[in-house]
């Protein structure tokens, strides 16, 4: 390479080194600003979980020290006085005060505790769910079979996550108003359902030797 190429090559690589200088000059100040947005995200993100977790743990504690009461009526009263920042929590701790509120004579009050998770949109369906089945449990004896009918068909709708459950509080219904043979079809499609649990199976087959009936074979066993 000549002595000329060199001079040449020499400048152009001052000048790509200033321009390089000015853009810092004039724009480093964006890339610095990128820096501190990043790092501060992260801190903010890790600040968040920390504080999410720490919510959490001090809701389990006091859940736990609530239901290591022994007398039903005080664990009503610990769980009323527990305060749930997420809609989960929330919902976590009212379905355990309606239990110990259920269990300890006051099934109207757990009722609406219940209702309250029920009709909360903000949680997901299975919680939901959950909560408007055990409200319709306890309200076996004070609401109208027709109006338990109509809400336990909307909880046994094709998809549901206690469909199956559904259906046998459907069939005891149908058992009540004298529909044995509407209980059986019922009873005998929880058994062939591959979905069932095996408890459930179990109680559906003894309510259909209950009802005279012979159960069917259980998928698998048949032929």
């Amino acid at each position: 390479m000549s002595d000329t190429d060199s001079f040449i090559e020499e400048v152009t690589e001052e000048v790509r080194r200033d321009r390089m200088f000015l853009l810092l000059r004039r724009w480093g100040w964006v890339g610095a600003l990128a820096v501190i947005a990043i790092v501060g995200g992260a801190a903010f993100n890790e600040y968040q979980k920390a504080k999410a977790r720490s919510a959490a743990e001090d809701l389990g504690d006091k859940i736990i020290a609530a239901l290591a009461e022994n007398d039903e009526a005080a664990r009503a009263g610990k769980l009323v006085g527990i305060e749930a920042e997420s809609a989960g929590g929330i919902a976590v701790v009212q379905m355990l005060t309606a239990a110990a509120q259920s269990n300890s004579g006051n099934p109207e009050t757990a009722v609406e505790a219940l209702n309250s998770v029920a009709t909360n949109g903000e949680l997901p369906e299975i919680y939901r769910q959950i909560a408007a089945f055990k409200a319709l449990l306890l309200q076996s004896d004070s609401l109208p079979a027709a109006d338990r009918r109509q809400q336990y068909e909307a909880l046994a709708r094709p998809g549901a996550p206690l469909r199956l459950l559904a259906e046998e509080q459907l069939a005891l219904i149908d058992i009540s108003e004298g529909g044995a043979d509407a209980a059986l079809t019922r009873l005998q499609a929880i058994i062939q359902d591959a979905e069932a649990s095996v408890d459930l199976q179990q109680r559906a087959s003894q309510l259909i030797v209950a009802l005279g009936g012979t159960p069917e074979p259980l998928p698998g066993q048949q032929g």
